[in-house]
């Protein structure tokens, strides 16, 4: 029972943040812009961005497809991995803080995720012998 409560904390405050995000990359374009350009990043992923977040959330949320969750778990762990990277590489270490409170979560979502849902992810049983 508290995996159950767990995966879903977990998973609403991951997707939370994801949602949060792709709100500000919307209202605040110009701001978004200058500063993936400032992480060393081309500025035309931004619009990519925002779909991918919230389609990430729908994958991860309605679990149509096992396999599909799956990997918007992987593109999720690459994204947040990635950016703070990215803010760490360009020495704003406090900009990567959110990216790893994400990690966190992620991991801890993709962890309890089979003691929450009906058909169960094969990776998470691989993961846990």
């Amino acid at each position: 029972m508290a995996e159950n409560y767990t995966y879903w904390i977990s998973t609403s405050l991951l997707c939370l943040f994801y949602i949060i995000s792709a709100i500000i990359y919307v209202t605040k374009m110009e701001w978004v812009r200058e500063t993936i350009s400032g992480l060393g990043s081309p500025a035309y992923l931004q619009p990519m961005l925002i779909v991918v977040k919230v389609l990430g959330v729908a994958a991860i949320l309605s679990r149509v497809s096992v396999a599909l969750s799956d990997l918007a778990y992987g593109g999720m762990f690459y994204h947040l991995l990635l950016s703070g990277l990215a803010h760490i590489g360009v020495r704003k270490p406090k900009g990567a803080v959110p990216a790893a409170v994400c990690l966190a979560l992620l991991g801890t979502s993709f962890v309890t995720q089979n003691a929450a849902r009906e058909i169960p992810s094969p990776y998470v049983q691989a993961a846990a012998r």
